[in-house]
């Protein structure tokens, strides 16, 4: 059994950060747009920093479930969120602009989506 409750903030922390990225992409349509100017820089570092929130939050969902929440829901390939975490943390000037823009506009709102499916499981869950 794990603590529901600290499984459903993170949850909420996940979300949250995915909305502040979506929110963030929104004017940028396309990988260059990150890097023609300052504020597209500004936006690339602030969407890492919060791909990183998010790499970490999943590394502290599989702590908190010893690993077996997350591969309930295979719709989201949870080990490359986790991975770029790990790329955008210990290697930042190998960050690809191209990949960060494929996955905010294409894979964060997929897993938000499951995101608000897990929260919404999280009551009906006996033990995982």
């Amino acid at each position: 059994m794990y603590d529901r409750e600290l499984l459903l903030e993170i949850l909420c922390q996940i979300e949250k950060s995915i909305n502040t990225i979506l929110r963030r992409v929104s004017i940028i349509n396309g990988p260059n747009d990150f890097i023609e100017n300052e504020e597209g820089l500004e936006k690339l570092d602030s969407v890492c920093m919060q791909l990183i929130a998010i790499g970490e939050a999943l590394k502290q969902i599989d702590k908190v479930t010893k690993g077996k929440f997350l591969s309930q829901y295979p719709e989201v390939e949870w080990d490359k969120a986790k991975k770029m975490r790990d790329v955008i943390a210990h290697h930042y000037f190998d960050v690809d602009e191209e990949i960060v823009f494929v996955v905010c506009k294409e894979e964060l709102p997929k897993m938000l989506n499951v995101i608000k499916k897990m929260k919404n499981d999280i009551g009906n869950i006996k033990e995982v």
